[in-house]
């Protein structure tokens, strides 16, 4: 039986080739995120894809997009949260006072990767699927580790807790909810601009595998923990890093 997935981020990068993994096994998908061209050209390679542009940092946007989904299903059964970013493909903005500047970027960067999050996610909450009903979300290896941006790290990580209460509090009605936790994964627009050979060598070179990660190699994570096969599992974090190390 078909069902029902929401996906935020769905326009590009891992988002995307979720969206693909779903719909290739006949699922009906939503995608969300905030640039509707973006959300527009990749609903066309999908069969029946619908879209709807929002900025889901705000509870507006949130509100609206889960009208949306509303409107057109009576019940949401998957929910993957792949909206979000480091910040540095964000308008920048020039400040004078030192802390105005670090203010901004915290909130920035916490608006994109953890309200996008919870505001779609305490939207959808009364359609999700009971029982049966699934929610993930994408957040990094830099949640274990820090990044280059410690901002965006605190972000991915914050949403760690929040997997585990929403679990407690959704298991009653049957919902399972987990979170991933991608490595470096090349072959997206995260970055702005391709990486460099000599990152991606080096980056492969933390790894077991010999390799970086792809965005099918987490969608496919995705869509097994969207199953029936993964019924008893929840309130998890799953690291899909090909075995890098959790520390520097």
């Amino acid at each position: 039986m078909a069902r029902v997935v929401v996906i935020s981020g769905g326009g590009t990068g891992i988002g995307f080739a979720t969206a693909e993994a779903f719909a290739a096994a006949g699922d009906h998908v939503v995608l969300l995120g905030r640039r509707e061209h973006v959300l527009a050209e990749a609903a066309e390679k999908l069969p029946g894809a619908r879209y709807y542009a929002a900025d889901l940092s705000d509870p507006g946007g949130a509100g609206r997009a889960a009208d949306f989904v509303k409107q057109q299903y009576d019940a949401v059964d998957v929910v993957v949260h792949s909206a979000g970013g480091n910040g540095g493909l964000e308008p920048q903005v020039e400040h004078t006072d030192s802390l105005e500047a670090v203010a901004h970027d915290w909130t920035l960067t916490f608006r994109l990767n953890v309200l996008t999050a919870v505001l779609l996610t305490e939207a959808l909450r009364d359609v999700l699927r009971s029982p049966g009903g699934r929610v993930l979300f994408i957040t990094s290896i830099s949640a274990f580790r820090g990044s280059g941006r410690v901002e965006y790290g605190a972000s991915k990580a914050a949403l760690h807790p929040y997997v585990v209460a929403l679990a407690a509090d959704l298991g009653p009605r049957g919902i399972t909810v987990n979170a991933v936790a991608p490595g470096l994964i090349d072959q997206t627009p995260f970055f702005g601009s391709p990486l460099s050979d000599e990152r991606i060598q080096l980056r492969a070179a933390e790894t077991v595998t010999g390799r970086v990660g792809v965005p099918n190699d987490v969608a496919q994570a995705v869509h097994w923990l969207a199953s029936e096969s993964s019924g008893h599992i929840t309130a998890q974090v799953i690291q899909i890093n090909g075995g890098a190390a959790s520390s520097r």
